[in-house]
């Protein structure tokens, strides 16, 4: 395994474990209102060109979550921090938002609801590759900002809706692991291919993945985001009445 320096977040009361060398755990609280999250990455206080990670490269890493349905998301993999959610904090890096760009394992419980192709998964335990075109962010932020006011106007919604659907390659499967159980996940990323698997049996496969560089992020919070031609575009987070924990150990990110 290279040498990794981490970063961790920690927001309303979330709290990265580190006391292990060879296990994270990620643990937010029960949370009637607020948002709550703890994360670990190599993105923060870097510039998006300075992102670590470009094909062929293989991650490996063990998982579980507790309880089995949790409530909000989680997921670890790559991605370009698109949307720079953590623009503003101390130490943060700060980026304008971008197209996004993803290769990971990914939850999602109700009411999210992200459908970024035509019939896709809203919600749920799946493997996801995004892909979507390279443009500089000044050009993205502007028509970004317009959209974001037309979309929530009915009229302009599911046109809108259906062109960003339309400029994003998308290929995600449904996973039907107990996320409450240990399970060991994989990501083959080369140029032209992604591999993913679960417990060595693989479980998607895509010719569009992104091109790096990207970094690796893993989570859990209790957001929700809405983005469907029926439900506009939205986030918010979710009241929680218990712990919640996602636990990493064996993580390795290594040159295919």
């Amino acid at each position: 395994m290279q040498s990794m320096k981490w970063r961790m977040l920690e927001l309303g009361g979330g709290k990265v474990d580190t006391s292990d060398p060879d296990q994270f755990r990620l643990t937010i609280p029960g949370k009637p209102r607020g948002y709550a999250d703890a994360q670990i990455d190599d993105t923060q206080e870097l510039a998006r060109k300075h992102f670590k990670w470009d094909p062929p490269v293989h991650v490996k890493v063990q998982a579980r979550v507790t309880p089995g349905a949790p409530v909000g998301t989680f997921g670890f993999g790559f991605w370009n921090d698109p949307f720079t959610l953590s623009l503003g904090m101390k130490g943060a890096a700060r980026r304008l938002p971008l197209p996004p760009q993803a290769l990971w394992f990914f939850y999602a419980s109700p009411p999210n609801d992200i459908q970024l192709t035509k019939g896709g998964l809203g919600l749920g335990w799946k493997a996801m590759s995004l892909r979507s075109p390279h443009l500089p962010s000044f050009l993205t932020l502007p028509p970004a900002i317009l959209a974001l006011g037309l979309v929530q106007v009915r009229l302009f919604r599911r046109t809108l809706m259906r062109t960003a659907q339309s400029m994003i390659r998308v290929s995600d499967a449904q996973l039907l692991h107990p996320v409450s159980d240990w399970h060991t996940y994989e990501i083959a990323w080369e140029d032209s291919l992604a591999r993913f698997k679960v417990d060595d049996a693989e479980v998607m496969a895509t010719e569009y993945p992104p091109t790096g560089p990207l970094g690796f992020v893993a989570w859990i919070d209790n957001q929700y985001a809405i983005a469907s031609p029926e439900g506009g575009f939205r986030f918010g987070v979710v009241p929680t009445d218990q712990v919640q924990v996602l636990e990493l150990k064996g993580l390795d990110i290594y040159p295919s």
